[in-house]
């Protein structure tokens, strides 16, 4: 059974994330989707609520796929993260190049630690490559239309957190 994890921080989950969600588990037989506990970045919804957030929006493409999907919180090292969810292969979503130079520089890092888990990029389809979950958040604090960019149960919650 081929183990990948998905990490990031979902504040909140976008179009953008769940494309590569689903990219992604045809790559896969389990698909871990590691939920960052990253106090600083000052998230907008607690933990909690951005992994209920997607277990909804993943209930359905599990069954569809026919693939395993965990939400795990994690607040250690990507790479242990790995290991403790046996993880063989990574899966990163790019937007831009900018996301890239970062990325290549995390991929250093993690197989220095360890080699045996592979980082995959993948690309989100291309009306979904400028999403970016602080960009979505700002335009709903501006009350703009965020419809485009998360499903309608995510554009709720902004909503109603916003208000």
């Amino acid at each position: 059974m081929r183990t990948g994890l998905y990490p990031g921080t979902f504040d909140p989950i976008t179009r953008g994330h769940s494309d590569i969600i689903r990219r992604a588990c045809t790559l896969v037989d389990r698909l871990v989707i590691g939920v960052a506990i990253n106090r600083d970045k000052g998230p907008l919804f607690s933990l909690e609520e951005r992994v209920a957030m997607i277990e909804a929006e993943c209930s359905g493409l599990a069954k569809d796929l026919d693939v395993e999907i965990i939400v795990h919180p994690f607040e250690n090292l990507l790479i242990h993260c790995a290991r403790d969810v046996g993880a063989s292969v990574i899966i990163r979503g790019l937007r831009a190049v900018a996301d890239f130079e970062y990325e290549y520089q995390m991929v250093g890092m993690n197989r220095a630690m360890d080699d045996s888990v592979e980082t995959v990029f993948l690309m989100a389809e291309a009306q979904h490559q400028a999403i970016a979950s602080k960009l979505v958040k700002e335009i709903a604090r501006l009350d703009g239309n965020v419809s485009k960019f998360v499903s309608p149960a995510v554009e709720r919650a902004l909503v109603d957190r916003l208000r």
